[in-house]
């Protein structure tokens, strides 16, 4: 009889193949995920899709010299730069009062609109956050160019994308840039009149100087010192918040800690001149990509961005081709979400810093875009009884409430619109239209 030895030599070389791929692919995380949906974030998404609209009304409203402007002129507007359907401006106001103020001209006898003391007063917040604290605004723009390693240098154009999301102010060229030397050099190819596109914002850095702490790190030490665990498991392990529903087997859980497990380069670091050829300096640049996309998300304001937005940094930032499926593959750090925007745009969030649709450590710019949100929240049926409370003791403005039907003639009819169980699409005795300001 022959020995297991024998046995085993005679068996084909396929069969060990076999046997070697089934293992490898037990081990190590599926590049392809199906994606399990996170209702909490696809709910704030939802909200925020009528910000955007009131963000683009307001755009417009505020580029008229007097403040407002004829609701047909604005409903023309609105078509022609934001792509609204007809009569979508107009009801977005009627539905929305506590954000737009929809009034009859005493003088020329057409319906104006203009912002509400509250929407006034939360973009002043807003704004005061973003040019009081410039120091911080210095420290998040100078970590988001050390990302960019070796050349430590970005598109001004690109930076300006995402200005709204890192909590840059709107003059950061002037107020950031050039303000700041010792921190940033602009560059210009073609000379200081070149067009934004060839300009480029390189962070000034010491070779002697420490690079700034990740936050993933930071992070890990919070959860070690809270938690207590084993020191070589959190090393270099992520925060992972799987989303509900989502299935863990028992190889995606070994394929997982060993991932925790895997030493990773920082995203600071300069990796230009190691050798990448191997499989493990390979695996290693996988998660520091995941780590660099992890501290971008970290030096935004609401710890979130579009994919589009991180797809503009995928070259300097040494992020791969691939960028949907490779956010997939990690849906415990993150969250795609396509919700907001029927779909044409992807939203990517950091799990670890929400929690039900809350972020954990709010910043100042934050809760001032908050407070939008919270207006465009409440009932338009709810205007007429705010009115009442904060018009008792006044006088009359001089404008005049619109007449239902009138209402009804020059917006068309609401109910067809929206239909009748929308909220806010209440007769003329409880319209949106207000003769005073509701503050």
């Amino acid at each position: 009889m022959p020995s297991f030895s024998t046995w085993l030599s005679r068996l084909p070389s396929s069969v060990f193949r076999a046997g070697v791929r089934h293992k490898s692919q037990s081990t190590s995380i599926p590049k392809k995920l199906q994606r399990v949906r996170d209702h909490s974030f696809d709910d704030l998404m939802e909200v925020e899709k009528k910000v955007r609209r009131a963000l683009k009304l307001q755009e417009l409203i505020l580029s008229h010299p007097a403040g407002s402007l004829p609701v047909s002129r604005l409903d023309t507007l609105a078509r022609r730069h934001h792509r609204f359907s007809p009569q979508e401006s107009s009801s977005f106001l009627l539905r929305h009062p506590h954000v737009f103020h929809v009034f009859e001209h005493p003088v020329q006898r057409v319906l104006h609109v203009r912002l509400t003391p509250r929407a006034l007063n939360q973009l002043r917040l807003e704004s005061d956050a973003l040019s009081s604290p410039l120091s911080s605004a210095v420290s998040r723009l100078r970590r988001f160019l050390l990302l960019a390693a070796p050349s430590y240098r970005l598109r001004l154009e690109h930076i300006r994308l995402a200005r709204a999301d890192l909590g840059l102010p709107e003059d950061f060229e002037q107020s950031l840039v050039l303000s700041h030397p010792t921190h940033f050099r602009l560059l210009s190819p073609s000379g200081p009149d070149a067009e934004p596109r060839l300009k480029f914002v390189e962070a000034v850095h010491n070779p002697d100087e420490p690079f700034p702490i990740a936050a993933v790190e930071l992070a890990r030490e919070r959860e070690y010192r809270a938690r207590g665990s084993d020191a070589e498991d959190a090393r270099f392990a992520f925060p992972i918040q799987f989303p509900p529903g989502f299935k863990i087997g028992k190889y995606y859980r070994i394929a997982v800690w060993k991932w925790q497990r895997l030493p990773y380069w920082s995203p600071y670091e300069d990796v230009s001149s190691y050798d990448l050829r191997s499989l493990e300096a390979q695996r290693r640049m996988e998660k520091r990509a995941v780590a660099s996309i992890h501290e971008f998300l970290s030096l935004t304001v609401e710890k979130r961005t579009t994919l589009e937005r991180i797809a503009h940094f995928r070259q300097a930032m040494g992020l791969p081709k691939k960028l949907k499926e490779f956010l997939l593959q990690h849906q415990g750090i993150f969250y795609i979400s396509t919700r907001g925007n029927q779909g044409k745009l992807h939203t990517v969030f950091l799990r670890e810093a929400y929690r039900k649709g809350e972020i954990l450590e709010p910043n100042d710019v934050y809760l001032a875009r908050k407070r939008l949100r919270e207006l465009l929240l409440i009932s338009s049926k709810k205007a007429n009884f705010d009115r009442m409370l904060t018009s008792l003791g006044r006088q009359d403005d001089g404008f005049q409430c619109v007449p239902a039907l009138n209402r009804k003639e020059f917006f068309g009819d609401e109910d067809a619109i929206y239909g009748g169980d929308e909220e806010g699409s209440g007769s003329g005795s409880d319209s949106g239209v207000e003769n005073q300001f509701i503050e």
